[in-house]
């Protein structure tokens, strides 16, 4: 996910892409910290599944692009609990009660328990961050940060610029590797293509600071080209948000 992700007309509609950035970008801080106050398993799971179900139904996320987006994420939790869970200092205190073995391996109860609560967690995590850049579009989320959390607008934009120039690099890279074929030089990995790939970074840079300033950027007479308002929408989003947040930490376990 590091290159933007841009959201068809139909996301763009859906409840939670008409949602403020910003609110989605709060809850989703709020579930996450509040997740920290939890070692059960079932609360990070619960807000998982949630996430996931609202990026499907309110956020009109196609689930081929949700699986693509968690799997590898999901693989890697799955890691970390094998990990904790066989390597836990736990397992070699013969007073804890025994789980199970695997050949030489003693897992303990409290081993899996704090293992499974780490990778739920994990879980969480990948499930909220999905959802949040699956059904937010980075310029809107921008314009969000800018408007309504009053951020300054150079760095906000300046950022999001940064964001968008991932992509570029790698086109930059290829460019530069055929143009050392065509003159009969090894395209691979080197200093002189390093090098030209900073070149064109810096020459970007450059082009990119002259029409932010050209436009306006760092002033404060500038006016917003796309305004971002509050609606009632974004208040019921907060409610529900932190209503399911509390009920996930006090009654599930």
């Amino acid at each position: 996910m590091l290159g933007p992700m841009e959201l068809d007309d139909r996301q763009l509609a859906s409840p939670l892409g008409r949602t403020s950035p910003l609110v989605k970008l709060g809850l989703a801080i709020a579930w996450l910290v509040g997740l920290a106050f939890s070692q059960a398993v079932g609360p990070p799971l619960a807000l998982a599944a949630v996430a996931i179900g609202a990026a499907l139904v309110f956020g009109a996320v196609e689930p081929t692009r949700l699986l693509r987006a968690i799997a590898p994420l999901v693989g890697a939790a799955i890691g970390i609990v094998v990990f904790n869970a066989l390597f836990s200092a736990s397992n070699t205190d013969p007073a804890s009660p025994l789980a199970f073995a695997v050949g030489p391996w003693r897992v303990t109860e409290p081993a899996l328990l704090a293992a499974l609560g780490l990778g739920a967690r994990v879980i969480a995590i990948v499930a909220v961050g999905a959802a949040f850049a699956l059904t937010t579009d980075p310029t809107r989320l921008v314009d969000s940060l800018v408007q309504q959390a009053r951020l300054s607008a150079r760095f906000a934009y300046g950022a999001l610029a940064a964001y968008q120039a991932v992509p570029r690099l790698g086109d930059d890279l290829a460019i530069l590797r055929s143009a050392r074929r065509i003159r009969g030089l090894r395209g691979s990995w080197g200093p002189r293509t390093l090098v030209g790939l900073l070149v064109r970074a810096i020459r970007g840079a450059d082009q990119l600071a002259v029409a932010m300033d050209a436009r306006g950027f760092g002033s404060d007479q500038r006016s917003q080209y796309r305004e971002v308002r509050w609606h009632p929408l974004d208040f019921i989003v907060t409610g529900v948000g932190l209503v399911v947040l509390v009920a996930a930490l006090v009654f599930i376990r």
